[in-house]
């Protein structure tokens, strides 16, 4: 073997070296951003769980969150009246681990009702999306969808893969229509019988 094919033949190595490493970083950086994005969504499931467990309790569970949400002087005030006397006064005859769950129980409602406060109030996901869907005729991608999203709403900035879960859990309410054309999924809004 001449030196000069002993060249060549190490260059394409060192050429095929370099051109794997730049591979494996750019999916290392993808593996990041999954990583990333899976990190928001368990929060996010975190904290509906943590709700959930909240107004398990409640007679009314389903009527609760959105007192919260629309309501949130008149919601706040009959609760606190109702919860506080408990905590601070109970009965003579009670023990005291009584107290205890009673007392839980405030703490939650108040942190609830601060964090329903402190937030703005904003539309859903969901509901934003439904409502880009009814100015369009024709089948859209979630990419474009996004888009428009970021473009009409900069303050909100959801990641690909949630704005196709939220059109996903809206096709299974069926409030919208997915179509395949091969590889590509496009999403309509189903026309009400009205």
């Amino acid at each position: 073997m001449s030196s000069r094919s002993a060249a060549t033949l190490r260059s394409r190595y060192a050429e095929q070296a370099a051109s794997d490493l730049a591979d494996n970083r750019r999916r290392q950086q993808e593996l990041t951003d999954q990583i990333a994005v899976l990190k928001q969504q368990e929060a996010l499931l975190l904290d509906i769980l943590n709700l959930a467990e909240r107004y398990e309790g409640f007679a009314d569970a389903s009527r609760l969150p959105e007192q919260v949400q629309d309501e949130p002087g008149t919601a706040t005030a009959p609760a606190a009246k109702k919860t506080a006397p408990v905590a601070k006064a109970p009965a003579a005859g009670r023990a005291p681990a009584a107290k205890a769950p009673a007392a839980k129980k405030a703490t939650a409602n108040t942190k609830a009702k601060a964090g329903a406060k402190g937030k703005s109030h904003q539309p859903l996901l969901g509901d934003l999306l439904v409502d880009l869907l009814a100015g369009h005729d024709t089948p859209q991608p979630a990419s474009d969808l996004r888009e428009e999203l970021l473009a009409k709403h900069p303050d909100r900035n959801p990641t690909p893969q949630v704005v196709r879960n939220t059109l996903e859990s809206l096709v299974a309410k069926s409030r919208i229509r997915r179509h395949k054309k091969q590889r590509a999924v496009m999403y309509t809004l189903v026309k009400s019988a009205n």
